[in-house]
């Protein structure tokens, strides 16, 4: 139990990676998805991505558990699973990168990342062909390299799905499925490179009540957007939460 106590982390930063929870919490239940692009860039500002990006795999292993049920019933399980193949597939590169990375230089990737989604994002682009098992494979495979890097396996299925003609139930069906299977697989990859230690947890148990209470939050919103506002205060959320967590700022919070 001492053991334990010492290895609390500070309070600033326990309460920084609250602040993220609350605002990737806000993200993923007023969009649906996106609680990465949110939350990684800003908890990366107050700890890191090496801590950050597996925090965010603890609190999504409990989120999932949540969804699945309802995932199971109605998603296309077929084309979940080829997707998932291929994202688990490259999980571990991911990992490996994250493991092996310089923290500051993986934050500018990280970044740049989240613009070029805000970017896809914010022009309509959207794929409308057929989901052959080749595209699917490789579309799976992106988001698990995406996802071992830092957390934001979301994106490419997400473009992928939101182009075709399925059911908005089957299609969040299909990401709420997606996401299980695949923070099951980024978890044993952190696991695997030593990327989940004491510290990891106690973030996680702090951020933890923060990230239900965005998702709440976030719900509500939604309920009460039009579908005009709906996407426009989504995109804006996450370009805030990119500019906040640019290195650029490091200076200003003494890191």
């Amino acid at each position: 139990m001492v053991g334990l106590l010492e290895a609390l982390p500070p309070t600033g930063a326990l309460l920084g990676i609250a602040g993220a929870a609350v605002a990737g919490g806000v993200s993923r239940g007023f969009s649906g998805f996106g609680a990465a692009l949110v939350f990684v860039p800003l908890a990366s500002a107050a700890v890191g991505p090496r801590t950050a990006v597996p925090v965010l795999a603890l609190m999504e292993c409990l989120a999932c558990l949540v969804f699945l049920p309802n995932a199971w019933r109605h998603a296309a399980r077929g084309e979940v699973a080829a997707m998932s193949a291929g994202a688990i597939c490259a999980v571990p590169l991911g990992a490996l990168i994250l493991a092996s990375s310089d923290p500051v230089a993986l934050r500018w990737v990280m970044t740049g990342l989240v613009f070029v989604a805000v970017a896809v994002l914010a022009s309509g682009l959207r794929y409308r062909g057929g989901a052959s098992v080749p595209l699917t494979l490789g579309v799976g495979a992106a988001g698990g390299l995406m996802s071992g890097t830092a957390m934001l396996g979301g994106v490419p299925p997400a473009v992928f799905w939101l182009g075709r003609d399925a059911p908005a139930v089957v299609v969040r069906a299909n990401m709420n499925l997606y996401f299980a299977i695949l923070t099951v697989a980024v978890t044993a990859a952190f696991l695997w490179r030593g990327l989940v230690g004491t510290q990891t947890v106690w973030f996680a148990l702090a951020a933890a009540p923060a990230y239900g209470a965005g998702l709440r939050a976030g719900a509500l919103l939604f309920a009460r957007s039009s579908e005009t506002g709906f996407r426009l205060a989504g995109i804006a959320l996450i370009l805030v939460a990119a500019v906040l967590g640019m290195p650029l700022w490091d200076a200003l919070t003494g890191r």
